[in-house]
Order: structure tokens, then sequence, then C-alpha cells
């Protein structure tokens, strides 16, 4: 049974500001229709945007399920990015501002990222880099990160960046599984006042890692805070980055690259056992990304855009990275954390750059909430046009919320869908023209094909059932590095028979208007009592309670019912737990959407578990639920918060 219960209805409407549809890049139906008219044609049109070296013979050759887009055509990602703005009057636009947690700022023209990329480039192939070889990259968020991934585009190198809070051995299990030839890293990055030790992991990582014959060091640490010495140099192996790029060439050409050459492997987080590397090609890849930003996020030469999220996430390569420089915006990068050294940290930024668009996950959107709405206020957030929530599905009192105190209630929104799988957004509103509705992604963007299937791949028109992409899209994963048998059964063996379609691995609903409404992993659908409920919708109608900040909900195993609910709830600020509020809460979310959705437990908590990435890790929740042995907690941000309440839950029982 793949239908799933639709429980919680959201009535709310926001259609887009007059003045903004007047002056967007979408401001009409046709795209889309145009688009379903003629997919491949579509597509082909936004792959001209692009610079090509040869022009492309085939948009697309499709072997379910093996996609090949723009054959015949070739070009290079960091020319798009930064090379064909040089001759224009972005020349001395700045294309990266940077601020450190610290508070040290810097912005990058893009003469100025043209000039490093290039010195970086030429770096590389100083030490050996040839075209395929794999570079790893585990540094702080700082513009050599997307330097050093610019760099290895221009020569053909294929990166593998890993996110600088990554423990040392997923450091080197991904630069084992890829066989990275050297590795970028420096000697420290800020997080919330301390310095994570990046090298020192490096160091143990390549204790195992035996392909990684350099290691280049940036020096983030300069002056009182650090010296050259803070690092264990090992001669030979390891080498300064600010030493190496001062006797690089800037003569260093862009290579000329086939549209199926692999740009890069992302390691999905999370994973337990053998990393999964998704691979992503050239051409496709920024042709996605490429469309994507400009499209949803209505993104104009003028605009000062904000994506939150680390360049070791695919947000960050597609939204932070390639989609935003290959349109020549300007881009924010800010290394640390949102609360520090206090909360207001990231309307600050917001204010001081002049931020326009802005763009971060439902997980940091709750956070702001618990903390309080004093906080933006302190603030001019008055440059801001637009936002974004990216990273799972947004409940729809945080979308208000986001809504009312970021945006001031002219800015719209656009909740977007898409995985690392697929490279670019999916899902989304586009700003100029959607009606949205908080809580929903809406429909699938120009060019792509989103349905709801049953078990038997049928298409359900309206309720709940199988997220499924019908048809192939130029961003797409085209394997998983070193095991393409993974790669099928992973995510085209869900309906025998039919290896054309895609599986995300979530459920969702679609409504009356045709939207979509992502009801998260199939994984996380629970069975109570005959019902099929996603936990999105429960974990929605706790956080509509006025004392709710967060909220994440599991299933454990019952005698009668199969399955029931357990909630781990995060208050707002003010609010205090107790047992009149925990019957209360129950109360609430049966009188919400029904009695059959009423949790049987509820765990107050000042935190929940979480990936480096923001997400809620509802395995292990589920772990301490049923009173098992905690799970690999290794992607944990902080493994101490679940341990903390694996303790707690066991002493409530």
């Amino acid at each position: 049974m793949s239908d799933i219960d639709v429980l919680l209805q959201e009535n709310r409407r926001f259609a887009p500001p007059g003045h903004f549809s007047e002056q967007a890049h979408v401001n009409s139906w046709a795209l889309h229709q145009s688009a379903a008219a003629d997919m491949e044609g579509y597509w082909a049109s936004r792959a001209r945007e692009l610079d090509w070296f040869t022009p492309f013979t085939s948009v697309l050759e499709w072997t379910p399920p093996r996609a090949k887009w723009f054959t015949g055509g070739t070009l290079n990602v960091a020319y798009n990015c930064v090379d064909r703005h040089i001759s224009t009057a972005r020349r001395n636009k700045a294309a990266i501002i940077f601020e450190g947690e610290p508070g040290d700022r810097r912005t990058l023209t893009y003469w100025d990222l043209y000039v490093e990329v290039r010195k970086c480039a030429s770096m590389l192939k100083s030490l050996g880099v040839q075209k395929g070889d794999r570079v790893g990259i585990y540094l702080p968020l700082i513009p050599e990160a997307a330097i050093a991934m610019l760099a290895c585009a221009r020569i053909g190198a294929i990166h593998s960046v890993v996110f600088g809070g990554f423990s040392p051995e997923s450091l080197r299990d991904r630069m084992n599984d890829a066989q990275a030839k050297v590795v970028i890293t420096a000697d420290g990055g800020y997080r919330r006042g301390q310095v994570v030790p990046l090298k020192r992991n490096t160091d143990k990582a390549l204790e195992d890692a035996p392909s990684v014959q350099h290691v280049i060091v940036v020096q983030r640490r300069p002056g009182g805070l650090g010296d050259e010495s803070f690092a264990d140099m090992r001669e030979g192996r390891d080498h300064w980055w600010h030493r190496l790029m001062a006797h690089a060439s800037t003569d260093c050409p862009a290579e000329p690259m086939d549209s199926e050459d692999v740009l890069f492997i992302l390691y999905t987080s999370g994973t337990t056992g053998k990393p999964k590397g998704i691979v992503h090609t050239t051409a496709g890849y920024l042709t996605g990304v490429a469309a994507t930003t400009r499209d949803v996020f209505d993104l104009k030469d003028d605009d000062v855009f904000w994506c939150t999220a680390d360049v070791g996430w695919i947000t960050g390569h597609s939204y932070l990275v390639y989609g935003p420089l290959a349109n020549g915006a300007t881009i924010v990068m800010y290394e640390g954390a949102p609360d520090w050294p206090d909360k207001d940290r990231f309307w600050e930024i917001c204010a001081r750059h002049g931020v326009t668009v802005f763009y971060t996950a439902p997980t940091a959107i709750r956070a702001f909430m618990k903390w309080g709405d004093h906080w933006p206020t302190r603030h001019d957030l008055s440059r801001l046009r637009l936002l974004g929530s990216v990273g799972e599905p947004i409940n729809p009192e945080a979308w208000v919320w986001y809504h009312e105190h970021i945006g001031h209630g002219r800015c719209p929104i656009v909740d977007t869908w898409w995985q690392t799988e697929t490279g670019a957004i999916v899902i989304s509103p586009l700003p100029g023209i959607t009606t949205t509705k908080p809580g929903s992604a809406t429909k699938a963007l120009p060019g792509y094909t989103a349905e709801l299937l049953d078990a038997n791949a049928t298409v359900i028109p309206t309720g709940g059932g199988l997220l499924a992409l019908t048809r192939p899209w130029p961003s797409m994963l085209r394997t998983i590095w070193g095991d393409d048998n993974r790669y099928v059964e992973t995510y085209f063996s869900k309906w025998p028979g039919r290896p054309d379609l895609y599986f995300p691995g979530d459920g969702a609903k679609r409504d009356d208007d045709g939207f979509f409404w992502i009801l998260g992993r199939v994984d996380d659908v629970l069975n109570v009592a005959g019902h099929r409920i996603g936990t999105m919708e429960v974990e929605s109608a706790l956080v509509e309670h006025p004392a709710v900040a967060e909220a994440a909900v599991v299933g454990k195993v019952h005698e009668l019912k199969g399955q029931a609910l357990a909630a781990f709830v995060t208050l707002r600020t003010g609010f205090h737990h107790s047992s009149e509020l925990r019957d209360e809460l129950k109360a609430f979310v049966a009188d919400k959407i029904g009695a059959i959705a009423r949790p049987d437990d509820i765990l107050f908590s000042a935190d929940l578990p979480k990936t480096r990435s923001g997400k809620i890790m509802r395995r292990l929740l589920r772990d301490i639920a049923e009173g098992r042995a905690l799970g690999d907690t290794t992607t944990l941000a902080d493994p101490n918060v679940v341990a903390g309440l694996k303790e707690q839950y066991e002493s409530q029982e």
C-alpha cells in the first residue's frame, strides 16, 4: 500500500505582489507551456545561454536509466562562471562578499576571482594534477573553497568537497573511495568561537589514505590567532597555499570539457557503510543550476544573493557557487554559526551587505522562531525582496513566520524541493506567477515532470503517494562513483520494469490545484491502526501550537496499533515544559488533524539530533523511542544531544 493519508489542510494563499510580478523574469505561464510542449527544445534553449567552445549536436540520448545531455558539445564550467564576465561591465563587480565568524571581511571582484582561479589551477597542475584526477576539498566556508572548486573545473580535475565539520574518518572514507590525488585544507576554521582543527583532522584521515600525494594548506589563522607553525607540515607532502599561489602563473587557459565529462563527486550525508558518491557531469549540471538560479530567485544584476549553505552540501555547490556565478551574481559567503556571537548575526549580515535574496533551511527558520522575534527587528531588512527555503519540507507556521518577520509581508517565498541527486531545484514556485500556499513546494519547474504514483506506477491525481520524476533532466546524477549497480538499484528500481521512473525516496500529496506537498522520506511514513501517516503533517500540527518551536515525530512498535507516534518537541523561548503542556499538545494534534495522529509520547528537549547540514536524524530518534542501541552518530553536529535524549526518554518511562 503506497497511498498516504492526507490529514493536514492549509487554506492560506499568498499571491505574488503586483510590483514583483511586473518586473519578474518569468511573469506568465508561457514558459511552463512551451517546456511541456517541447522539453528537449526548452533545455536546448537554456543550454545555449551558456558559452560553448563547440556547439552540441544532440540534446538528449535516453536509454533508461542512463541519460546523456548535449552530446558533441564542449565547454568549461569555470569559464562560464568567471571568464565570460570579464569582458563585460561585471569585470569590477563584487563576485564574493566574504565575512568570517571573527568579523574579518573580504570582497573579491570578478576580476579578482579570475586571477585567483587561474593561479590556483596552475598551482594544481604544478603538483601533477591532470584532467580526470580527483581533488579533495576540506575547507571552512571561505573564498578559497570556491576558488579551489572553480580551479578544478578549469583544468578538468574532479573535485570532491567534504564538509569541514566532518570527522577524520568521514574524510578518509571519501578520499579513499574517490582515490583522491590532492587534498586542499586549512590550518583551522571558526565555529561558535572555537577553532575546528582541519589540518589535524586531515593528517589523521590520511594515515590510511595512500592515494593522496599532496596536501595544500590555507592559512586561515594569521596574526595573533596562530601562525605557520600551528599546522604540522610534512615535508614533501604538505604545501602552504599562499606560498604556492605567490609563484603560480596566471596563464592557464580553460580546458574544453566534453558535455558528459565528470565535474564533481559529492558524497551524501547521513549514510552508513560505504560512502555514496553522487556523480554530476559538466554541461547538464551547469545548465540546470544556471537556469533555476535565474528563474526561481528572479536573479537581477544588482541583487546581493545569500545562500547560507556550506559548499560541503549540494546547496552550496549549486546555489552558492555555480548557479549564481554563472549568472554573474554577487554572493555573500559567511563562515560561522547563525548565533555567534549573538542570535542576530544573520540579520546583521543582511543589513550590512544589503542582501536582497536570502535562501536558508527550515531548521534555521525554526531556530529563529525559537529565539524570538526581537532579534530580526534590531536590523534593517528592507532590502530583502525574495526569500527561499531548502533542505526539507517547511511547516506552514514556520513559513508564515518567515513571511511576516523576515519578509515583512512583501517578499515572495520560494519553498524548493530537490536533492543532491537532482543537482538543481525540481519543484518550486516561480515568484512572479505562483500563488503560494504555506508548506507546499507547489509545482515542478519548466522542463521537469513530477508525478505522484502508487505501487503499480499508476498516477494518483489527488491525495498521497510516492513522488516520481518521469522524464530525465539535465542536472540528474549519472551514476554512483564506482558502484553503478547501486545507482540503478537505489533510484530506478522502485517500479519493476520501469527503469525510466526515478524514485527520490519521498512521499508526497497533491491537492486539487495540482500542488505538491512533500511529506518526507517514505521510510518516515508510519502505519498507525491501518492509516499511513506522514510524520511531517504531525510535526507541522505540533509547530502550529504557540509554545512549540520545532518537533520531530517517529514511530514506535505498538502491540495493538502496529505503530504509535512518539514526538520530540523543542519549545520557544519563554515557555516551560510540564505534564499539562504535554497533554495540551496531544489534544491539540488530535483536534487539528484527527485522533489517529495523537502522539502516545511527547518528550521535551532543548535540542534535536541533527546532521551538520541541519536535518533531523529521525533514525536515531526511532532508536530512542524503541529502546534500541543508538546507531551511527558520526554525522551528527553534536552527538551529545542524542545521548542526553536517550537518557531522558528512558527515565520518563
